[in-house]
């Protein structure tokens, strides 16, 4: 069950920390009004807390692992871990690299080797149209994980949840960018 208070203060952090309006070109070559950074509400104290407690309540029962593409899933992946000891309801985070490891092992994913077709869900801070989600799906899924699901902190509504349906990939966001910018202007109107 989600708490309302850790999201009412989750959103309001975003509205904070996270949110801004300008001239923006976003990391999937498209120009934007706004930019939203997740990494100062995910690596702030009570950023993390409750992003791990809201997400770990998102994830089905049987998921043995949460990943995602570094730099903008290291914290979530963190977190959710983290809360999910504390609940105990062990989960283990993966962190998967953009390019692989250039000595050891020079392995793309990095965290403890699970078995096999080990249940695994992919975290993502903003969805945009995609793609990068998508690259820690297919890495994840090339080293034997079954990954059938991907999460978000906020989705942007350009594009990402329907490529992640057309991919067979069920997806959900804890909020949409309308609700954060809805929050935003309420907050903005009461100064």
């Amino acid at each position: 069950m989600v708490d309302l208070t850790s999201r009412q203060e989750l959103i309001d952090l975003f509205c904070q920390l996270a949110y801004q309006e300008g001239d923006f070109l976003l990391s999937s070559g498209q120009k934007s009004s706004y930019y939203i950074n997740s990494k100062p509400v995910t690596l702030h104290p009570q950023g993390a807390v409750a992003v791990g407690e809201l997400l770990l309540n998102m994830l089905p029962e049987d998921v043995q692992a949460v990943g995602g593409l570094t730099l903008g899933a290291d914290p979530i992946v963190t977190a959710v871990s983290v809360v999910s000891a504390y609940e105990e309801r062990p989960i283990s985070a993966l962190i998967v690299r953009k390019e692989a490891k250039g000595h050891g092992t020079q392995a793309y994913i990095e965290g403890p080797t699970l078995p096999q077709g080990a249940k695994v869900v992919v975290l993502e801070d903003v969805v945009t149209t995609g793609q990068s989600a998508m690259k820690a799906v297919e890495r994840l899924r090339a080293v034997g994980y079954e990954v059938n699901q991907i999460v978000a902190l906020v989705d942007r509504l350009q594009g990402g949840a329907e490529f992640y349906q057309s991919m067979g990939l069920k997806f959900e966001a804890l909020f949409s960018i309308e609700e954060i910018q809805q929050r935003y202007k309420e907050k903005e109107n009461r100064q």
